[in-house]
């Protein structure tokens, strides 16, 4: 199972195609879609036809396969929720180029690589968790106590992120949230509450 992916219009997608069809993909997925989308309708649907391969022949190997690894996702947290994904339904990863070319087992002598994934994930998520906290002190000891609404906590947007990265829709993440303390207790925050601490936390992460 081959997939590609660029980013824009502009790009080319010949030379990432013209790999796939040479290490004999039967099926390959392309699209074009901006890094700012989360959800990737063609990536979607290799992965689902590979789990209806691997479920119609369990002792038939299925690999998934792509130029690099920046093409399944954009960050390490989405790759490492991609990476347990593949784990769970025991699909192969194929890395055409890069650092780290080859083909991983996630359940055999590549089970290595895909907990470097997993790891990963949790340190970029823990590093926004702590950018977020430093920029409130910043902003606490220059007399802005602006910033984040109060309705959402560290421990409200640490899970509102993880969910995030996994795909959920803003809407769904903000009915799993309950408010803890103030008027609202008891409630869920709105999405246009949530939106701003998204927005709040990645503008901490890159200060």
């Amino acid at each position: 199972m081959g997939y590609a992916r660029t980013s824009t219009a502009r790009q080319e997608l010949a030379s990432q195609l013209e790999a796939l069809h040479a290490a004999d993909c039967h099926k390959v997925f392309q699209e074009q879609i901006s890094t700012r989308i989360k959800v990737r309708p063609e990536l979607e649907d290799a992965l689902k036809l590979a789990r209806q391969f691997k479920e119609a022949a369990p002792d038939t190997p299925v690999i998934f396969t792509v130029h690099e690894l920046k093409r399944l996702a954009r960050n390490a947290a989405e790759l490492m929720t991609l990476s347990t994904e593949l784990q769970a339904d025991d699909i192969q990863l194929e890395l055409l180029t890069g650092l780290l070319p080859g083909i991983y087992d996630p359940n055999g002598m590549g089970a290595m690589f895909f907990a470097v994934l997993a790891v990963a994930g949790q340190i970029e998520r823990n590093y926004i968790r702590e950018k977020t906290l430093e920029g409130q002190v910043s902003a606490a000891k220059k007399g802005n106590r602006g910033g984040r609404p109060k309705v959402i906590d560290d421990d409200m947007l640490t899970f509102a992120l993880a969910l995030k990265d996994k795909g959920v829709s803003v809407p769904e993440i903000a009915g799993k949230l309950t408010i803890k303390t103030g008027r609202n207790a008891g409630k869920t925050p709105s999405v246009a509450s949530l939106y701003r601490a998204f927005a709040e936390a990645e503008q901490d992460a890159t200060a």
